[in-house]
């Protein structure tokens, strides 16, 4: 050992005292416990002294002989055996420097940790490689338990180095017990949120197609190593293989994927005799030669290898159970094996015999939760227990390989442990106990659902949630990012937690849970999985009968409509929630309600009606105790009079929402009304005017809300236009324009389209101007904003007026008669 500064709570002084204490124990000299342990005198006096540290098999083998279980001296042991550098010598500690402001994040790696005692496999590990080099696609195929996995680990952290703009894992549960296969459209989602591409850039409508090339596009500029796991069929998989550029996949699968025909397969089968013994030899800790448990009684190792199938998962699992119960003879092993159902069942069954009463029943009822990874706060909720309680059980059970932890905080069982756990649940705990457990867990999910929405920026606030009991502890959400990264991170379990509300009849849990995920959902999965989740919520509610959770339904599933830009739909939502919420007497809702209807009468073309309906929004949040719902209808009626041509009034009111103090600056209702004020000033105030409408455009990218930084984008042309800034104006509008199309939003552009064609069209371009209108025409019939309609046609008479006024004049009427339609329909 080389020498070190030591302290007075140094781990190998505390080490050394531990180890006299087992001699005493023993009653042995230093020489009787030397020649009974094989070391020799001189390593053991050292170790007992504190000189140096010793292996680890050698403390396993000192509580051996004492019968102690030495797991309780681990964290020691590696305190001892890795210890930390000592801090610099300073006056005072000083903190590492914060990383500035808007850095690059480091580069997405979700790959598990690779296991330390990965053994054989290299004819097989060396076929993934080259398949890797020559296809760019590998699938590696065999029976359950088998490896398939952890080979292609092994493989993505060897090609890491290779491929360092990101290292991605997604379980396919093409083979989970109890749960359906993750869709291609769920998965390509997941994994373009593991990129960190925002929502507005994914596409919402088409189908798989547009959301694979989005993948393939996202991955062709990019040298990353995917690893897709669990895969069910060709036709799961196929959307998610890369296209053209550098990227690779390695896909795992118990089936061969014949209908992959381009991508080549490494199939595995069970290990051979001499892998099988050293990888259970490797997994037990136990010694080489002659002397270890194994070599001394090879027809029960022999038995054990037979037992475990030759699999890599028993034998780990059954290598565990040695490692940590060193007074265990290999015969003791067997008989514990042997008492199980098959060869999967008799390891995890031991292993878990091997735990206490309270982590038996933990690990029973892990097997019931209805997503895939989880953290401690589930844990808790799922069994009951304190939140220090269940991370001292999980730790546990990772030591006992019944968990897996992919990455730090985070856990999994694999498929097998899954079905053991299930299995066992439904042997040994009621219907009645299994549905509570499962009850806790759909009550953790809303609520720290809820509580993650309130952090987030909402128009008019958040609300608590009301299914089911508050858990004991939840996740402490700081601001809207660790927000979003909780959501992001428990997406599949949300959506989990979802299907099992619906099928367990907690319709509450059905109503609220995507009520509360709509914030996340405008920034990163878009309005269409969102329309479907409503659809199934109404459903909830109408079996629940309650007037205020279906008035809620319908006026969320119109939004969303609206969102969408299904305006007729979201109106005949908006027409069955207006009379429940008046019998369920809530006003806050009846605000929301109002408001929204404000937001679609405004984009069908009608400015006074939505004034209107802003104000009286306004009054009923005000009535509910509902600041930020006040402010938001607020900066929207500023708008409205800003559109009605009166500016003053317009600035004014911005002006009030903007006094008010929010720790959110990027809060709808302060964008909106600071957008509002630049547009209401351009003429009077240009420098004060642009400062607003850039401030704007900063806080929406800093937002994520890529529908709002397009939107600043194009008022800002506006206003740079009415200044005689042409080409700054220009710029803008190009931008917002590149903005929509890298989000595949072409609804989105009916908004802008006039806009931009008229800013063409007073710089000199009237051809592009022509184009842009026409495409506006074209375009605004198809999304019912028939106002934008009325103003192509106004836009194309200008651009014609000098070139064809027999053209503009034919414009200008078809614009008439739209205004004249829309009028008559009031």
């Amino acid at each position: 050992m080389v020498a070190r500064q030591r302290t007075a709570t140094d781990p190998q002084d505390e080490l050394a005292t531990r180890l006299r204490l087992l001699q005493e124990l023993s009653g042995r000299g230093v020489r009787a416990l030397a020649r009974d342990t094989g070391l020799s005198s001189s390593s053991l006096s050292r170790y007992l002294s504190g000189q140096s540290v010793p292996p680890w098999p050698v403390v396993i083998e000192l509580c051996r002989l004492v019968k102690r279980d030495p797991r309780p001296l681990r964290p020691l042991w590696d305190r001892a055996a890795n210890p930390l550098p000592a801090p610099p010598k300073t006056s005072r500690q000083v903190q590492p420097p914060a990383p500035p402001a808007g850095a690059p994040r480091p580069p997405r790696n979700d790959l598990p940790r690779d296991v330390p005692d990965f053994t054989g496999r290299a004819e097989q590990l060396a076929a993934v490689l080259a398949a890797v080099t020559s296809s760019r696609v590998v699938a590696v195929d065999g029976m359950a338990g088998v490896g398939k996995t952890c080979l292609a680990v092994h493989a993505a952290h060897r090609l890491a180095a290779d491929y360092p703009d990101a290292q991605l894992y997604l379980d396919l549960h093409g083979f989970t017990d109890g749960r359906e296969p993750l869709d291609p459209d769920a998965a390509l989602r997941a994994l373009l949120a593991a990129l960190d591409v925002p929502s507005e850039k994914i596409p919402q409508v088409g189908g798989i197609e547009p959301l694979a090339a989005c993948w393939r596009s996202e991955l062709a500029g990019r040298r990353a190593v995917v690893v897709l796991d669990n895969v069910a069929s060709a036709e799961q998989v196929r959307p998610l293989l890369p296209g053209a550029g550098p990227s690779v996949a390695l896909i795992t699968s118990r089936n061969r994927l014949l209908g992959l025909e381009e991508v080549p397969p490494v199939s595995l089968d069970v290990l051979t005799p001499a892998e099988s013994a050293e990888l259970l030899a490797r997994a037990s800790g136990d010694p080489s030669g002659p002397d270890g448990r194994l070599a001394r009684d090879p027809e029960s190792a022999a038995e054990v290898l037979r037992l475990c199938g030759h699999l890599p998962l028993a034998l780990r699992l059954a290598g565990a159970r040695l490692r940590h119960r060193p007074g265990w003879t290999v015969g003791i092993l067997v008989e514990r094996m042997a008492e199980g159902a098959d060869e999967f069942d008799t390891a995890f069954a031991m292993s878990v015999r091997q735990l206490d009463r309270t982590e038996r029943r933990l690990f029973r009822l892990l097997g019931l939760l209805p997503g895939s990874s989880f953290d401690e706060y589930v844990a808790a909720a799922l069994a009951d227990i304190p939140l220090r309680g269940a991370r001292t059980m999980l730790e546990d059970l990772l030591d006992a390989h019944l968990v897996q932890q992919p990455s730090a905080g985070r856990y999994t069982l694999h498929d097998l442990v899954r079905r053991h756990a299930r299995r066992a649940a439904a042997e040994q705990d009621s219907p009645a106990e299994r549905e509570q457990a499962l009850g806790r867990v759909l009550d953790y999910y809303v609520h720290a659902a809820a509580a993650a929405d309130a952090a987030m920026p909402n128009e008019s606030g958040s609300r608590p949630a009301s299914a089911g009991r508050p858990p004991a502890a939840l996740p402490q959400f700081t601001g809207k990012h660790a927000a979003l990264g909780w959501f992001a991170t428990e997406y599949t379990n949300l959506m989990g937690a979802f299907e099992a509300a619906v099928a367990t009849g907690a319709d509450t849990h059905a109503c609220e849970l995507p009520r509360f995920m709509r914030a996340f959902f405008a920034r990163r999965c878009g309005t269409t999985h969102l329309n479907v989740l409503f659809e199934r919520s109404l459903g909830a509610a109408q079996r629940l009968a309650d007037p205020r959770q279906l008035a809620e339904a319908h006026s969320d599933l119109g939004f969303a409509r609206y969102n969408a830009g299904r305006l007729a739909e979201a109106g005949a939502a908006y027409e069955a929630a207006a009379p429940l919420v008046s019998q369920a007497g809530d006003t806050r809702s009846e605000a929301d309600l109002v408001m929204r209807r404000g937001y679609l009468r405004w984009d069908e073309g009608h400015v006074e009606e939505p004034l209107d309906l802003f104000r009286l929004a306004g009054r009923l949040y005000t009535d509910a105790g509902c600041p930020m719902g006040a402010a938001h209808a607020t900066a929207y009626e500023a708008w409205a009079m800003l559109q009605l041509g009166h500016r003053e009034e317009a600035a004014r009111l911005a002006r009030e929402v903007l006094d008010i103090t929010r720790d959110e600056p990027a809060w709808p209702a302060a964008l909106t009304a600071r957008v509002t004020l630049g547009m209401a000033i351009a003429h009077e105030r240009s420098d004060e005017a642009t400062a607003h409408l850039r401030q704007a455009l900063a806080f929406a990218r800093e937002d994520g809300h890529q529908h709002n930084e397009a939107w600043c984008l194009n008022c800002l042309g506006v206003a740079l236009r009415r200044m005689g800034r042409y080409e700054e104006a220009l710029a803008s509008h190009r931008q917002a324009f590149a903005l929509l199309d890298e989000l595949f939003e072409e609804m989105w552009k009916i908004h802008f389209l006039n806009d931009y064609g008229e800013t063409c069209r007073l710089a000199g371009l009237p051809g592009e101007a022509l184009r842009l209108h026409r495409q506006a025409l074209e375009l605004a019939p198809k999304v019912g904003y028939r106002h934008k309609e009325a103003e192509a046609h106004e836009g194309i008479a200008a651009v014609l007026d000098e070139t064809d006024p027999v053209a503009a004049a034919e414009h200008r009427a078809a614009a008439q008669a739209v205004r004249e339609e829309l009028t008559a329909g009031l």
